[in-house]
């Protein structure tokens, strides 16, 4: 039956049960006879310890471990398991009660004249006997059947599934509930459960905690192993929750179940041993603990560190096993804010079975302790199988019981019971005025007239000072957040034992980190990672199917860094800078343009002197050679001109090598477009001039070379060349280049380049040559077939040929060469250009003058030899 089944179930039925006592009821016996509580606890043997006064408080501690498989023998009821296993720890807590009812008798100023009484009965670590037994406690008898009377008000239980079940059932009875242990989150909901109360933080603040821990030194891939019950499912559910947008993440997390602990703790080791998480929270009761880490020693798995919830965090028990020195090393885990309790050890020490006859768990931590049955006096000794103790046992030797340095749980339960002390004291006093509830009337009479209700409005509103000073309130049923932080560590005498390295105090987290011992030998932090962080240069890109902590670490691409470790994207550096190789940084872009110090440079501008060097050799043969026939064929002056604009065609290509300026970028284009103009020019001239002296050999043609003298030849160049200067102009003055740094184009680089300014005033300056070319190509190719020895249009025909197809291949050439490659395209067709003019219309006239000058003659010009 589940848990929630049960508490409804209670709920409707358990306040019928309590007020209808069953004395004789519907038989003929005596009420005497027949006395009896309807729920009663389990075992007879486990009634508690009752203490009378004017006003009880009950309280359940779970003194007891539960049986592994449940008890069917004739005399128990079936189906409960057995109460086995004596825990001394626990017993501590017992007499914490004991102490603080004690003390608050004594005290004068507290609860005056009213005498608190307790009954503390055990739990046994499960909720059919804390059921029962809380049942027991409040049902009380009253006053008619049974010898106790009935509490109050409940101090418990530990187990945050066995307040959830109590205070559920208990809410219709208004029976406030303050527990000492029980820190599952889900109790902190004052609509589900107004009734409950405690003295321990929520495991809200444990998980912060801990989360602010793992996310301190970089543990992003932690397992977990917790109890199969409300705290444990609680607590790693607020984990989850804390940790959200941390990057840290779960690896798994498997539950310890009591009835079925070997299989849980053997399956739970072996996904420790099988995964690469190296931090494992654990969160249950440090019995299920002890057995889980004897499990991972078995397996030899001892390089883990353990993240210890609060419960076993400073527990004697595992440190005291030998076994477990090497995998609990290294240890941290968040502890109970410990206190001193003034006079708590003394009454520790003076404890004794002749001093408390009725205290049948004394007599048991008395037999476990001693090893004898204890005697009340000569007369009466408990039968058992042990020997009778001599009444000399003490227990002021018995340190680690009577040690009350680092009291956390212990002082949880002594706080609790001082709140209803508290709560009482206000509820008992005469002045209304400290009741903020009106409907509340306070009595001033006998404690016997007070009722639960009027207690549990009394513990929501309680507020005292502590011993330490400190201020004590319910904060939304529990108390403000304050930790210890301890690290288990080898003592110098080889055992084990905790030291403190930080506090939590609310949100504040303090750990001094060169105290912690890690686990093993190397003394570093360990590394819990499922994924190791991305280092600079790289981004993180998330698995699919796995957890935000599993990645994978993709390169930035070019132009773009990531300079931390652990980055999510990579950023483009600024347009004036670039990635460098290890993408991890920007630095400057390394400025490229066609330089004079390169090979390409220094190449093109080698071809283009040689090519001016060459045009001038050839200027001062024709001119030495002027007065031959060849030279003077055909207009030398023009010969000249010519020679002249191919040497100007070779020298622009020097203004396109070097740093783009703003002067250069405008004499580049301008130099090459009047260049090759007059180039042009000077061949379409050539060309007309043969062109008509071959029609003026025709009968009535001799007029044209009238209309086509020297003069005239001139004036057609000039006209020409003048064209292509106002296009420039215009070019220059409206949208001239400009050097410019082209970013776009290679990566690492920024490319320094003259801009073309106007597409327009480009277009027509090259469609201006291209014109020309063309006219003067078809003139040459018409003229070609001259019956002349010696046909210059032939030559020209072949020279406008190589010229045309340089430029027709330059313009997608052009178009699609990145960066200082475009210059070197259009340098390398003004130049190709150039050589095909000259060597095509001046090494055959130089052939002949320098080789066959016997050919040098006017006959052998015209065809006549």
């Amino acid at each position: 039956m589940s848990i929630h089944v049960l508490s409804l179930w209670l709920t409707l039925f358990a306040p019928v049960l309590l007020l209808w006592p069953a004395c004789g009821f519907g038989t003929e016996e005596t009420p005497q006879e027949t006395c009896m509580y309807l729920i009663t606890p389990q075992y007879s043997d486990e009634l508690g310890v009752y203490q009378d006064g004017d006003v009880i408080i009950g309280s359940l501690i779970n003194l007891h471990n539960l049986a592994a498989t449940p008890d069917l023998s004739f005399n128990r009821k079936p189906g409960l398991a057995q109460c086995l296993e004596f825990q001394e720890r626990t017993y501590r807590w017992f007499q914490a009660m004991v102490f603080a009812v004690e003390e608050i008798n004594q005290n004068p100023s507290l609860l005056p004249g009213v005498k608190l009484g307790y009954h503390i009965m055990n739990s046994c670590s499960r909720y059919p006997h804390s059921l029962t037994a809380a049942m027991s406690m409040i049902s009380g008898g009253n006053k008619t059947c049974g010898p106790t009377k009935p509490a109050k008000l409940l101090v418990g239980d530990s187990s945050s599934t066995q307040s959830i079940l109590l205070s559920t059932t208990l809410i219709p009875l208004k029976i406030a509930m303050i527990s000492y242990l029980a820190s599952c989150p889900c109790l902190s909901d004052r609509q589900k459960y107004p009734n409950f109360f405690r003295t321990i933080p929520s495991d809200v603040y444990q998980a912060r905690t801990m989360a602010q821990i793992a996310k301190r030194f970089g543990w992003t891939w932690i397992g977990a192993v917790i109890a199969d019950s409300d705290y444990g499912h609680g607590t790693v559910q607020a984990f989850e929750e804390e940790i959200k947008g941390t990057g840290i993440c779960l690896a798994f997390y498997h539950t310890l179940y009591r009835e079925q602990l070997e299989k849980d703790v053997a399956f739970a080791a072996r996904t420790v041993q099988a995964s690469s998480a190296r931090v494992i929270l654990v969160l249950a009761w440090y019995t299920d603990v002890e057995a889980f880490l004897l499990e991972l020693m078995r397996r030899n798995v001892t390089d883990r560190l353990f993240l210890a919830s609060v419960i076993w965090s400073t527990s004697y028990n595992i440190m005291a096993n030998p076994q477990l020195y090497t995998i609990s090393k290294g240890t941290l885990g968040v502890a109970l804010r410990s206190a001193p309790m003034p006079g708590f050890s003394a009454h520790l020490r003076q404890l004794h079975p002749a001093r408390y006859p009725d205290d049948k768990f004394l007599r048991t931590f008395w037999e476990n302790t001693f090893g004898c049955s204890p005697t009340i006096s000569s007369s009466v000794i408990f039968q058992n199988s042990l020997p009778p103790c001599s009444g000399r046992e003490s227990l002021e030797g018995h340190s680690e019981f009577t040690d009350t340095s680092h009291l956390t749980v212990t002082y949880n339960i002594y706080l609790a019971v001082y709140a209803a002390a508290h709560a009482l004291h206000s509820l008992l006093e005469c002045n209304s005025q400290n009741h903020s509830d009106s409907k509340i009337k306070p009595k001033c009479s006998s404690p016997d007239n007070i009722t639960p209700a009027q207690l549990l409005q009394h513990v929501k509103e309680v507020r005292f000072t502590t011993q330490l000073g400190e201020e004590f309130y319910f904060q939304e049923g529990g108390i403000p957040p304050v930790y210890d932080l301890v690290n288990w560590q080898i003592a110098p005498d080889g055992s084990l034992q905790y030291d403190f390295i930080g506090r939590v105090d609310g949100d504040q987290l303090s750990i001094n980190d060169s105290a912690i011992t890690w686990p093993g030998d190397s003394g570093k932090v360990p590394v819990s990672v499922c994924t190791s962080e991305c280092p600079p240069g790289t981004r993180k890109t998330i698995k699919k199917s796995l957890p935000v902590c599993c990645f994978d670490c993709l390169p930035c691409t070019e132009g773009e860094i990531s300079n931390s470790t652990g980055s999510i994207k990579c950023y483009r550096c600024p347009k004036e800078f670039w990635s460098n190789s290890y993408r991890n940084e920007c630095v400057a872009r390394e400025t490229e343009f066609l330089s004079v110090r390169e090979t390409m440079g220094i190449t093109l501008m080698s071809v283009a002197v040689s090519g001016a060097v060459m045009t001038t050799t050839v200027a001062v043969i024709f001119l030495y050679h002027r007065n031959t026939p060849i030279v003077k064929a055909n207009n030398s002056e023009l010969s000249f001109l010519l020679l002249l604009s191919l040497k100007l065609c070779f020298l622009c290509a020097l203004v396109f090598v070097g740093r783009p300026s703003l002067w250069s970028c405008r004499i580049q284009q301008a130099a090459f477009g009047i260049s090759f103009v007059l180039c042009i020019s000077c061949i379409l001239v050539k060309t007309f001039v043969v062109l008509i002296a071959f029609h003026s050999a025709r009968p009535g043609s001799s007029a044209l070379i009238k209309w086509f003298g020297l003069s005239q030849q001139r004036g057609i160049v000039l006209g020409f060349t003048c064209v292509q200067v106002v296009i420039c102009a215009i070019w220059l003055s409206v949208s001239p280049p400009l050097p410019h740094h082209n970013f776009g184009m290679q990566g690492s680089k920024v490319i320094l380049e003259c801009t073309i300014g106007s597409v327009v005033g480009f277009t027509c300056v090259l469609g201006y040559i291209g014109f020309l070319a063309t006219v003067c190509f078809l003139l040459a190719f018409f003229t070609r077939k001259l019956p002349d020895n010696f046909n210059e249009a032939k030559f020209i025909t072949f020279s406008m040929l190589i010229f045309c197809a340089v430029w027709v291949v330059f313009v997608p050439a052009y178009v699609s060469s990145p960066g200082k490659y475009s210059v070197v395209v259009e340098v390398f067709a003004i130049l190709a250009s150039s050589f095909g003019l000259l060597f095509c219309i001046f090494v055959p006239k130089c052939y002949i003058i320098l080789l066959k000058p016997e050919n040098n003659t006017k006959k052998f010009l015209m065809g006549k030899e």
